[in-house]
């Protein structure tokens, strides 16, 4: 049975060290119960406490957003133990580079498994629990390749153009039973150990407000929750200033 007095629950699937971790922290600070999933939940502790900390309250869950089972019994122990879900943030990366020339059929599927198809899953049973109370926010958060395929990422594109449709669909029907289904664009690198690693040149932007900071990515999706439904957005896109177009 669901805790009495429950605080409203936002569920974030990949629950990372920087975007999905700065969204969970903005929920807490919203007033939400975040239950914040990724494969590792050893890797979610730093989060966790840091939202304690703040005062805020927070779940981890280790669950492969990927196994259709695995999906049902992460919300069917949320929705039954903490409460039900009113917001659901799909933030799962798996930006790998690869030539199409060498591009294996296993990492060509492991990326679309992990970019899409789990977007899918969570999406779908997410609706599933929204639905019959008429009310919800379903986030995803896309990417460039979503947009357009840039040489050498064939496989992150597919992956993230396909997201983008199923956001699309799910936004035209959901929409008139209550749910605001929404896809941000983050068209631009991200303040992320990734980035400061592998793209030096880049991360030294930073200062010069080159490089997208996280929690201003969670800013916008705190405000993308709080629309009044006579003025939802669908879609937008965030880039640094300096980012072409």
């Amino acid at each position: 049975m669901a805790e009495a007095a429950a605080r409203p629950v936002a569920v974030v699937i990949g629950a990372g060290d920087a975007t999905g971790g700065a969204i969970a922290r903005r929920f807490a600070r919203g007033g939400y119960t975040v239950c914040a999933a990724r494969r590792n939940a050893d890797k979610l502790q730093p989060l966790l406490e840091q939202i304690r900390a703040e005062g805020g309250t927070a779940h981890g869950f280790a669950s492969d957003a990927r196994d259709e089972d695995a999906v049902a019994a992460l919300f069917d122990d949320i929705e039954g133990r903490i409460g039900p879900v009113e917001v659901l943030v799909f933030n799962i990366g798996a930006n790998v580079q690869s030539s199409i020339l060498e591009e294996t059929a296993r990492k060509y599927f492991k990326i679309w498994e992990m970019a899409c198809f789990a977007g899918f899953l969570v999406g779908r049973k997410a609706a599933r629990c929204m639905a019959p109370r008429g009310r919800g926010t379903i986030l995803f958060t896309g990417a460039t390749a979503s947009l357009r395929g840039s040489a050498n990422f064939a496989a992150f594109a597919g992956a993230k153009a396909a997201l983008r449709a199923l956001a699309q669909s799910m936004a035209r029907e959901l929409g008139p039973r209550g749910i605001h289904v929404a896809h941000v664009v983050v068209d631009g690198a991200i303040d992320t150990a990734f980035i400061r690693e592998n793209f030096p040149d880049r991360y030294a932007l930073k200062d010069q407000d080159g490089i997208v900071n996280p929690d201003h990515i969670a800013e916008t999706y705190w405000m993308l929750h709080q629309q009044p439904r006579d003025a939802w957005t669908h879609e937008l896109d965030l880039r640094p200033w300096m980012e072409k177009f």
